[in-house]
């Protein structure tokens, strides 16, 4: 783990330190690009992100780190895959390469932090068949890329790094409610000990890892929508099954219709293996039990907090005990 001591930097990063990064990064003092002092904060829980306009009226996109979650190799495996991907035409918003030669700076008081360029787009929750068709295809292309090259520092999505590991950090913090301890843990046993067969010899390889619709963009032109990529701060080692059943989450006959779209279109361009769609429950569970892991491991960040105000409560537990015997049910089926 990573020194939390920079934990105090990073709550309190000031515009000033903003600013005074970020022209370090971009070297303006070789190249007199500054930074014009309209910054924007952006919506992000994990990380703090900014939008700096510069006096050449271009706009960058900072993302600054939290400390303590990915390691310096991890960050720059990400940037790698990204840069990957750009090269191979598969639409992703890779990172500046910035005055030190590389991808990633670091602020004056140890925060890592990378710039983006500015791009406009919109979220669509709701996608067409043509569109599904191209995320389609988008994806095979992704993971085409991912599989030519292995990653040695990111995770590997499966039970024991996001299940067991996330169930033991919630006990040892005393985070799940006494009352619901018990139920609660033996719940997602039982539910790990089901499907840890199913992620044996499992094919794996770089994905997104949290390819939801709200990480799809779409650029509107004459000739049509154009998607792209962002956010690659989960990209993990997994199933190709994890980017694609993001896209479209429902169970009903309408999803599985469209989930049916997105994987003939993906096996235009790359083979699928259909039996895997049965990890698609698996790894809804899965994400549900990371995802309070997550909030925990960030609960001395005041956002958190303030966001998710019931986390810890026995009302909330019993309500992550039922979803968790919800997924055994679905999983037995």
């Amino acid at each position: 783990m990573l020194a939390l001591a920079g934990m105090d930097h990073f709550f309190s990063l000031t515009p000033d330190r903003i600013l005074d990064s970020v022209e370090d990064a971009i070297g303006s003092k070789k190249t007199g690009v500054r930074a014009t002092g309209r910054t924007f904060q952006l919506n992000s829980m994990e990380n703090r992100v900014y939008e700096i306009e510069l006096d050449d009226e271009s706009r960058v996109v900072g993302k600054f780190y939290r400390p303590g979650r990915w390691s310096k190799d991890c960050i720059l495996e990400e940037h790698e895959f990204i840069r990957e991907l750009a090269a191979g035409e598969v639409p992703a918003v890779a990172p500046i390469e910035l005055s030190n030669q590389s991808t990633l700076f670091e602020t004056s008081d140890g925060i890592f932090f990378a710039l983006f360029p500015k791009v406009r787009g919109q979220i669509v929750q709701e996608l067409a068949d043509t569109e599904l068709a191209q995320i389609g295809r988008l994806l095979a292309r992704l993971h085409n890329v991912g599989a030519a090259k292995q990653a040695k520092h990111r995770l590997s999505l499966n039970p024991k790094t996001y299940g067991q590991a996330s169930l033991d950090f919630l006990k040892s913090g005393n985070f799940i409610d006494i009352q619901v301890l018990t139920a609660y843990t033996a719940a997602v046993n039982e539910l790990l000990q089901k499907i840890e067969p199913m992620f044996q010899d499992l094919p794996i390889h770089r994905v997104h890892g949290d390819c939801h619709l709200g990480n799809v963009l779409w650029h509107h032109t004459p000739q049509g929508a154009q998607a792209f990529f962002l956010d690659f701060d989960d990209m993990v080692t997994g199933p190709a099954v994890q980017d694609i059943w993001l896209v479209v989450r429902g169970r009903d006959e309408t999803a599985q219709r469209q989930r049916q779209v997105l994987i003939e279109s993906y096996q235009t361009l790359r083979s699928f293996d259909i039996q895997t769609l049965r990890l698609i429950e698996p790894l809804r569970a899965l994400r549900m039990i990371h995802y309070s892991a997550w909030i925990a491991r960030r609960w001395n960040d005041p956002i958190f907090q303030r966001t998710f105000p019931e986390f810890g409560s026995y009302r909330y537990w019993q309500d992550q005990l039922a979803d968790v015997h919800e997924q055994l049910r679905f999983i037995a089926n």
